[in-house]
């Protein structure tokens, strides 16, 4: 979640935008005035990228329904749809789309649900501000973060599998100290896919049922704030996060440009909404759709989460891109047409 003094700025601001919205209307491409006098509870639990975002929506819906108690948790995507196919929880957040498993399970349990893109984001690698590496290849990323990576702790050993799969091999020396999400996280399962870590593993000759992984070696966590305090620690250290957790981190740590083939390209608002930086992704929510027919709460607060307030004012509060207009278009058309 958004934590610290810039939590309490960003819910300042919005709770003057819901009182003006809940005194005035809400014209909000498609959802309405904001519902209020609402009673029930609804959870959403999963990504932690997207927690914040749900966060503020949720802090933003409450203003005037204050008897809907809703939880919004972040353990992980994985662990966000393992619950949400187990019909535990109402929404499922995602920092990538649901896998051909997990919606088995949903089948399994019974568990109708939308997807809907919600929000842009580039995964972020960072470095503590004294290293000297700026730019990463995806032959870099390989060597450092991927399946053959175990044991590799200097860019000199990473340098060598780096050339080994395409790579310049001219990292900058130093020793490498990794801190990034664990298995749990979407982020790590994103990260896989937008670097190509499967895809150099089978190239390399890595057996099919370990390519599509990180090393085994290094410092995972579900919480982002514990990897940007890593980076913060030791002038070794390199992991990676979504776009709004590193832009909140301090001058102790420094984002590194990616290279997919076309130059050096740094992640910002700009590169990430054109899709230029290579690491780009879309956010997710995932809605039980019988539970919003049945339940008003659940129902006025997934309308509203795809109004104004939620895809383009919490989507920025919380340090993420909106959608372009016609994708926000698409995702209320695509629950409009799953609850008609």
């Amino acid at each position: 979640m958004v934590k610290g003094k810039r939590w309490a700025r960003v819910l300042t601001g919005l709770v003057v935008l819901a009182t003006v919205g809940a005194a005035c209307g809400n014209d909000d491409g498609g959802t309405g005035d904001v519902p209020n006098g609402l009673t029930g509870s609804i959870s959403i639990s999963g990504s932690s990228t997207v927690e914040p975002i749900s966060s503020l929506v949720a802090e933003l819906f409450n203003e005037p329904n204050p008897d809907v108690e809703i939880k919004v948790e972040g353990p992980g995507s994985g662990d966000g749809f393992e619950l949400f196919c187990q019909g535990e929880i109402d929404i499922a957040d995602a920092s990538r789309q649901i896998e051909d498993d997990e919606a088995a399970a949903c089948d399994d349990g019974g568990i109708e649900y939308q997807e809907l893109e919600v929000a842009l984001d580039g995964i972020t690698i960072m470095v503590n501000s004294a290293s000297s590496i700026q730019c990463l290849t995806t032959a870099d990323l390989y060597a450092i973060f991927g399946p053959e990576s175990d044991g590799i702790d200097t860019t000199t050993d990473a340098n060598a599998l780096s050339e080994q799969v395409g790579g310049a091999g001219d990292i900058p020396a130093q020793d490498l100290e990794v801190t990034a999400p664990g298995e749990e996280s979407g982020t790590y399962d994103a990260f896989i896919d937008l670097a190509g870590i499967e895809d150099t593993a089978l190239s390399n000759g890595v057996a099919e049922e370990a390519a599509a992984a990180l090393r085994s070696d290094y410092q995972s966590s579900g919480n982002d704030n514990v990897i940007i305090q890593a980076m913060e620690g030791s002038p070794n250290a390199i992991g990676f996060v979504g776009f709004a957790f590193a832009e909140e981190a301090g001058d102790a740590v420094k984002e590194v440009a990616v290279d997919a083939g076309d130059g050096c390209v740094a992640p910002t608002t700009d590169t990430i909404a054109d899709g230029s930086y290579p690491l780009s992704r879309s956010l997710y929510i995932y809605p039980n759709v019988a539970t919003a027919g049945e339940d008003e709460a659940v129902s006025a607060f997934v309308d509203y989460y795809l109004g104004e307030d939620g895809l383009v004012t919490a989507v920025e509060e919380a340090g993420y891109i909106a959608l372009p207009t016609d994708r926000q278009d698409a995702t209320r058309s695509a629950w409009e047409s799953a609850v008609s």
